[in-house]
């Protein structure tokens, strides 16, 4: 039971890693880029930061929020459920913001 225990935890902590968060940033980017219409693509971008590894930076247009909102919802399955926990907050953070430019 204990082992079980730690290898959740363990499970836990490696979704949360900064170079897992990159793995999944750049898939849904890429995924995002896709859907996106050629002219809209280039304007989705994400930029790890060099010194805090856990921060990123989404610079996004708010016409392509939705390809992005699809692209993770395409993937959040595949995800690790720490992982899954994080782009979920990322979704509701982005759907807040696009919220307040309404208005």
């Amino acid at each position: 039971m204990m082992k079980n225990f730690a290898k959740n935890v363990t499970g836990l902590q490696e979704g949360l890693h900064p170079e897992n968060l990159a793995f999944w940033y750049s898939t849904i980017i890429k995924e995002a880029k896709e859907m996106a219409p050629p002219w809209l693509a280039d304007r989705i971008k994400v930029r790890q930061d060099p010194i805090l590894a856990m921060r990123f930076n989404l610079d996004i247009s708010k016409r392509a929020v939705r390809y992005f909102m699809m692209a993770t919802d395409n993937n959040l399955d595949k995800m690790p459920s720490s992982t899954r926990m994080y782009f979920l907050k990322v979704q509701e953070t982005l759907s807040g913001e696009m919220d307040k430019s309404l208005v």
